[in-house]
């Protein structure tokens, strides 16, 4: 089989997103990028988690998104994962859900508020959430336009889509991300619970402000950061 390991690593994280209920039905697809291979491979439409299998798994040419390999039809939202890794080359691996408390952001149109250490040990500040999509955006090229709409919220903005992996589409769900698909799983769990507690937050105190700048920065930077030194090396 065709690039064996990175549909095995895609159907599994897939498989992950269901198990651990980011996913209900089949409202989410995850998909990894070979950049050294010029592909990239994505969760079939509409196929059930319990039933997927790496097989089914479907290889896209990154030069312009046509099918290589595989027998389904690749998930509706391809257009979207495509269009991020053109973008942001630090991006190795998507993840796009709707999850509860994170769809509840993205259909307030709210970016989501770092209140706290937790939220500021994986994302740099608040998650964005992008403008909504017009008319014709909707109308044609709908997948396409919704990479856009994320494209133009952090270059707009001058977000760092390498500090910041995850965004929300307005009143649509949010997309996650990673240098490859373990962390965008990774982050994703992370952005799913970090809403619920956000929400929970507001809900004790509506007028929170975020977290300080300094414990934003020592919390994120002591992971991320150049000099690093949580974990292990």
């Amino acid at each position: 089989m065709k690039f064996a390991e990175l549909r095995e690593a895609v159907c599994r994280a897939n498989k992950e997103i269901s198990r651990t209920g980011l996913a209900k039905l089949t409202w989410g697809n995850a998909s990894a990028v070979d950049r050294k291979a010029g592909v990239l491979a994505i969760k079939p439409s509409g196929v059930d988690y319990d039933a997927l299998k790496p097989e089914d798994i479907v290889v896209l040419s990154l030069s312009d998104g046509k099918v290589m390999d595989g027998k389904l039809r690749p998930s509706s939202d391809t257009p979207t994962h495509w269009h991020l890794y053109r973008a942001f080359e630090s991006i190795g691996g998507i993840i796009h859900t709707h999850s509860h408390f994170a769809t509840v952001w993205a259909q307030a149109e709210h970016d989501l508020p770092c209140f706290g250490t937790t939220h500021a040990d994986h994302f740099y500040g608040a998650v964005p959430c992008t403008r909504r999509m017009k008319r014709a955006e909707i109308e044609k090229d709908y997948e396409l336009n919704t990479g856009r709409v994320i494209v133009e919220k952090f270059k707009r903005g001058k977000i760092d889509a390498s500090q910041m992996q995850a965004v929300l589409v307005a009143n649509h769900a949010p997309f996650v991300w990673g240098p490859d698909i373990g962390h965008a799983l990774e982050n994703a769990i992370v952005l799913e619970e970090i809403a619920k507690m956000a929400l929970h937050t507001k809900q004790i105190s509506a007028g929170q402000p975020p977290v300080a700048g300094v414990l934003l920065d020592k919390h994120f930077l002591r992971k991320h950061g150049a000099n690093a030194y949580y974990g292990q090396r």
